[in-house]
């Protein structure tokens, strides 16, 4: 692994099979990290853990591995290894080699060996679509709560005040819903209008889900533009929307096109004081 600054991945075109090299095993908590030069396999983001990583299969001179987990790994400068929540700085610190780890229970094939790798589709199609909708999700409530911003902040792709990239804490995202959890703290109440909010979530998710419907009916194209095939690189998710076309900085993985969802819907509850807002978004795929 001297030469390699970081695993070359595949999985922003789509790509859920490869072929590759490997380069390294490491032992690491339940069981054995294969490291590859070159992956199709979406690895957790140590940095913004929102999306799980892929799972599927490893095979190598006909022998078949479960590949349970990918997660993000490094090597510091001072060649110290280490994988997901071990990480002591942000994915893509210069000083740092980056790498996407293969977790298989047990037994893993021998570095130099060439292997097919195989992503469970299914998994992977579901977690997209979850993404996707999570990212469409944040625009329409932008646009929902655009007239609480007491003071002007910064807009999002369509000109909206940015509620969700300014206020999430945390988002999640599963093989059916996403779930994003927006921290409503004293210093957000100073710049917004919080007054009635509890009793207008009805209004709001039901202004939030008309625009997502709207959304889904133009079957906009979906993509992942990308600076280089690096797993360090800042990908952008852009979605072609009627209004204008959008980017939202983003490491996962997406549909295509709007059109591969029937519906998208969003649930809106607060938190009992008032401090945590929460939407669980919700696809139905074709």
């Amino acid at each position: 692994m001297a030469d390699l600054i970081t695993t070359t991945v595949t999985f922003p075109t789509g790509a859920t099979t490869g072929t590759a090299t490997v380069l390294g095993t490491r032992a690491v908590p339940g069981g054995t990290g294969v490291i590859v030069d070159t992956t199709p396999f979406h690895p957790l983001d140590h940095s913004w853990p929102d999306q799980p990583g892929d799972i599927g299969t490893m095979v190598a001179g006909g022998v078949e591995y479960a590949v349970v987990d990918c997660v993000t790994g490094g090597v510091g400068p001072e060649g110290e290894f280490a994988e997901g929540t071990d990480i002591p700085v942000r994915r893509g610190t210069e000083t740092w080699r980056w790498f996407a780890v293969h977790l298989v229970d047990g037994a893993a094939p021998a570095p130099g060996q060439q292997v097919e790798l195989y992503v469970d589709k299914v998994r992977r199609a579901a977690l997209s679509a979850a993404h996707t909708g999570c990212h469409l999700m944040a625009l329409a409530l932008n646009e929902a709560l655009a007239d609480r911003w007491r003071k002007q902040v910064r807009a999002d792709g369509l000109g909206n005040p940015d509620f969700d990239n300014m206020v999430v804490a945390d988002s999640r995202i599963d093989v059916n819903a996403s779930t994003d959890r927006y921290r409503i703290g004293k210093s957000l109440r100073k710049r917004f209008d919080t007054e009635g909010l509890r009793e207008a979530l009805p209004g709001l998710a039901s202004n939030v889900n008309e625009r997502l419907a709207g959304w889904l009916a133009q079957d906009a194209p979906v993509r992942i533009d990308t600076p280089g095939p690096e797993l360090t690189a800042r990908r952008q998710w852009v979605c072609e929307l009627p209004e204008r076309t959008v980017g939202i900085p983003c490491g996962g993985t997406h549909l295509r096109r709007l059109g591969e969802l029937v519906s998208l819907t969003v649930e809106l509850t607060l938190a009992e004081d008032g401090s945590e807002l929460v939407a669980v978004t919700t696809p139905k795929r074709s």
